[in-house]
C-alpha cells in the first residue's frame, strides 16, 4: 500500500486540471503543465480534490502510484505557487550577472567567462553579493514552474565550477550547503 499514492491532492484556486484519457494537464496563475500516466495509473477529479489510484496489485503499479501522485501535485504547486533554488558563487574575484539576452554570464576563475542560456521556463537572477566570514558571496536564484528543470539547471550551473574540498572558500554551492574541508597532503617526516 502506498502512503503517499492515497493521498488526495487538493486543488488551490485558480488552478484547473483537465484529464483526457492517460494525460494530465495542470492550468495555473504561472502557467500551464503537462504529463502522460503511466500505464496501471488514473487519476479522477471529485470537487476541487484529485485522486490517484492504480488498478491492480502488480509491484510496478505499487512502484509507480507513489511516483504519479508525487509528480501531480508538484505540478499543482508550480502552477500555483511556482518553485525556486538558490545557488551562491563564492571566490574573491568569482562573480556572476544575467545580461541583457537574460543569459548568466559567470566569472569563475577560468581564462574567459562563461555563458550559461537557461532552457525555456526558467528564469534566472543575481542578487546584490553580501559578505560572510569575509568572503563575497553572490547568490544567483533559479526560478520556474517545473520542480525537476529547475533542480537540472541548478545543478548545471553548480557543474560549472564545484566546491573544492581542499579550498572550500571558492567555487559555486547551493543555499545552505556545507562543504567539507579536508587537508592537504602533509610532508613525510624523515
Amino acid at each position: 500500500m502506498s502512503r503517499i499514492g492515497l493521498k488526495p491532492i487538493p486543488l488551490p484556486d485558480k488552478v484547473q486540471v483537465a484529464l483526457n484519457e492517460s494525460d494530465v494537464q495542470v492550468e495555473g496563475p504561472k502557467g500551464s503543465l503537462n504529463w502522460k500516466l503511466p500505464d496501471g495509473i488514473d487519476a479522477t477529479l471529485e470537487e476541487n480534490v484529485l485522486t490517484v489510484q492504480r488498478i491492480s496489485e502488480l509491484k510496478q503499479h505499487k512502484a509507480l502510484h507513489g511516483l504519479a501522485r508525487s509528480l501531480i501535485a508538484n505540478m499543482v504547486t508550480g502552477v500555483s505557487e511556482g518553485f525556486e533554488k538558490k545557488l551562491r558563487v563564492v571566490g574573491t574575484g568569482y562573480r556572476a550577472e544575467v545580461n541583457c539576452e537574460n543569459n548568466l554570464v559567470l566569472n569563475v576563475g577560468y581564462s574567459h567567462s562563461v555563458t550559461y542560456t537557461p532552457p525555456e521556463g526558467i528564469t534566472l537572477s543575481v542578487e546584490a553579493s553580501e559578505t560572510i566570514d569575509g568572503q563575497a558571496h553572490t547568490p544567483i536564484v533559479v526560478s520556474g514552474i517545473d520542480k525537476q528543470l529547475v533542480g537540472q539547471v541548478a545543478a548545471t550551473i553548480r557543474q560549472i565550477r564545484k566546491p573544492d574540498t581542499y579550498k572550500p572558500c571558492k567555487g559555486i554551492r547551493y543555499d545552505g550547503e556545507r562543504v567539507r574541508d579536508k587537508e592537504g597532503k602533509a610532508a613525510a617526516a624523515a
